[in-house]
């Protein structure tokens, strides 16, 4: 078959390996062509050196010093001799002279040179007797040539590397620095996950899946004359969702969604930032309708003119001010949405959080206990669970978690179940990894004396028996001596999730807090610096009543907390000296009335404190069925028995009802 000579035929792209290989080939010739090895010398020894130079055959030898070699020439007359017939015939490439006909491997220097003398003195020679170094001039030219073989090199390397592997074509671009980095997912794009994996959040996903709805259906909104809105950003502690939910909407959406992070926009180069802000606005604008993602905001999205020094900011200030011309100037796409997220909303600049921008803050809270369990149902699916395994108890039991937070809880108990060759993970795995997470590996092999275990044992005991006695303190879970992470002892509580506190309840919670060290005052009339994690809690609890909150009669309703960050206390502090004095004094007092109240509860309850310490020694590990059997019912509490009568000591219940009441 013919070819077809009005194929346009494809030019051969021009490879970098070329330079090389060139370079590669000229090396080796020059060895190839340099090297003695193509002349007709030849190796002899010092008694046929002697005999030729008696003969008077040499006319030069060449002693090279370094390498204890000698290179011989010889004279016209002595190559037409039969004797030196070897190496009378003529190199390959003609020579200057320069190539010796014989080379010789002596041994002591002033030896071998004596003995030349010697004969040239006996038979009268004029035999030329130099001494040189060797040289290597192959290695010589290569070490001078190498370094700009390596700068070609790295330069060609470079160069394709910015262009993207763009090769020499007529289309190729040079340099692609200035291109945007964003990851394109659309309808052709395999992306697993959707709104039905994200759970909790219904206020969050609800305003997210309007925004897409705004893309798919923008006719039934702009019917109204609404205007469909530019941006959204998503602000929340770190692990709550945030990422998970754009997930879900580039999973969900029909649109092109491009999903990048706002380090991506930084560059060591001038002016890239800027660059890739364009380039990222014209690729959605091309393919609008579409959503634009940008992970950690704050990157680039930092007040501008803070503490700009040095002026080194000015890339980075000059990237967003890009990306607001971007948002909302001349000449915007009303068909691009814009999605960020960020925990760190207080440092972002004001122009960029302001209405026509970022138009909605969709804030993504810590989760309650609801969708704690919502969470825990998406996380179990793929783990294989015991069938009594209550769900409702693992959302008590992990309050403050983040969403983050439950799926490692999910994990780690799955590995713990693994560990013991279990066939399903239960309960107890679940506890098990929930003080993992929290309290840190536990240290069975850490050297504990028996006094400090005895006196570790009754500082959690006072924990245990405040806690138990205080009406607003946390139910107590269990009490433990085992050492995990820094902490030697802890007691483990389930705090009530409060929306408002009130001082009496915050009081509770810091007389509590110090229950550790007044049981070490009652008991052993000493204190030791166990207590240092419990000070440091109960004095930021404190602090936060006086100078925050307004919950001091000294200083009144006043508060000195700057929700907008500018001012954390830096240089200046809001208020006088004589008020910071006073501040102090009522911290002080506030912390010393809820210590001298744990000592006179505990002074009160000072046998059920030695028993409660007592059984901790015993067993390690206490739970709350301890409690009830040691202490009853707490005293502001009313228990009732099957039959509907108020029982007034947990002592007289069954171990069957005291379990009821304890799952209760």
């Amino acid at each position: 078959m013919a070819k077809d000579n009005n194929t346009p035929q494809k030019k051969p792209r021009f490879s970098s390996w070329w330079i090389y290989g060139l370079i590669a080939i000229f090396l080796i010739g020059f060895q190839f062509f340099s090297s003695d090895n193509l002349a007709s010398t030849k190796k002899t020894t010092t008694s046929e050196l002697q005999e030729y130079l008696r003969n008077g055959d040499i006319t030069k030898i060449l002693i090279i010093t370094n390498t204890n070699q000698a290179k011989v020439f010889l004279s016209d007359e002595a190559l037409s001799k039969d004797v030196h017939k070897d190496v009378s015939e003529k190199p390959l490439f003609p020579s200057t002279g320069s190539i010796p006909q014989y080379v010789l491997d002596y041994g002591d220097l002033q030896i071998f040179q004596n003995e030349i003398t010697e004969i040239k003195k006996e038979s009268n020679l004029d035999t030329i007797v130099e001494f040189d170094k060797e040289s290597n001039v192959f290695m010589e030219l290569l070490l001078s040539i190498l370094p700009f073989v390596l700068i070609i090199g790295i330069w060609i390397y470079l160069m394709r590397r910015m262009s993207g592997g763009a090769g020499g074509g007529a289309g190729g671009q040079i340099f692609n620095i200035g291109k945007s980095k964003a990851k394109l997912f659309d309808e052709k794009t395999d992306t697993r996950t959707s709104f039905r994996d994200v759970a909790g959040l219904e206020g969050a996903k609800e305003e997210v899946e309007e925004i897409v709805e705004f893309l798919k259906f923008p006719d039934k909104y702009t019917s109204l004359g609404g205007k469909i809105p530019k941006g959204a950003l998503l602000v929340g502690p770190p692990g709550t969702g945030k990422t998970l939910l754009a997930k879900a909407v580039a999973g969900e959406a029909k649109v092109p969604f491009f999903s990048l992070s706002g380090s991506d926009f930084v560059e060591m180069f001038v002016g890239v930032g800027a660059s890739r802000v364009r380039d990222l606005f014209k690729q959605a604008k091309d393919k609008s309708p579409a959503i634009i993602f940008i992970d950690e905001i704050d990157a680039i999205g930092r007040a501008r003119g803070k503490n700009n020094f040095t002026g080194s900011n000015d890339e980075r200030e000059n990237t967003l001010n890009q990306l607001l011309t971007e948002m909302d100037g001349f000449g915007t796409n009303t068909n691009v949405i814009v999605l960020a997220a960020t925990n760190r909303a207080d440092v972002l600049d004001k122009a960029l959080m302001r209405a026509g921008r970022f138009d909605r803050q969709i804030y993504v809270d810590l989760p309650d206990i609801r969708e704690r369990k919502e969470i825990f149902e998406v996380h179990l699916r793929p783990i294989k669970t015991s069938e009594t395994l209550d769900l409702d108890f693992l959302a008590r039991q992990t309050p403050g978690f983040s969403g983050a937070d439950i799926a490692n809880v999910c994990n780690e108990a799955a590995l713990i179940a693994a560990r013991k060759e279990k066939k399903a993970v239960g309960k107890q795995d679940f506890l098990d990894a929930v003080d993992r997470i929290v309290g840190g590996l536990e240290k069975k092999n850490k050297i504990i004396t028996p006094e400090e275990k005895r006196t570790i044992a009754y500082h959690e005991a006072g924990h245990a028996t405040v806690s138990w006695m205080l009406e607003h303190a946390a139910p107590l879970v269990k009490v433990t001596i085992v050492p995990r992470g820094q902490s030697l002892g802890s007691a483990w509580y389930l705090p009530e999730e409060r929306l408002i506190v009130r001082p009496d309840q915050m009081k509770d919670e810091m007389c509590a807090t110090l229950g550790g060290r007044a049981a070490e005052k009652v008991m052993f009339d000493k204190i030791s610096t166990g207590a240092l994690s419990d000070l440091e809690k109960v004095t930021k609890q404190a602090r936060a009543m006086v100078t925050i909150y307004g919950l001091n009669d000294q200083i009144g309703n006043l508060t000195y907390y700057d929700s907008s960050g500018q001012n954390e206390y830096g240089f200046t502090k809001p208020y006088s000296e004589e008020t910071a004095q006073v501040i102090d004094q009522e911290i002080s007092k506030l912390i010393e009335e809820q210590y001298r109240r744990a000592v006179d509860v505990l002074k009160k309850n000072k046998d059920k404190l030695t028993t409660l310490a007592e059984r901790l020694l015993e067993k390690e590990v206490i739970f709350k069925e301890d409690l009830l059997k040691i202490f009853g019912s707490r005293p502001f509490e009313k228990v009732f028995d099957k039959k509907g009568q108020e029982i007034v000591s947990a002592d007289t219940l069954t171990p069957e009802e005291s379990a009821e009441e304890n799952n209760k």
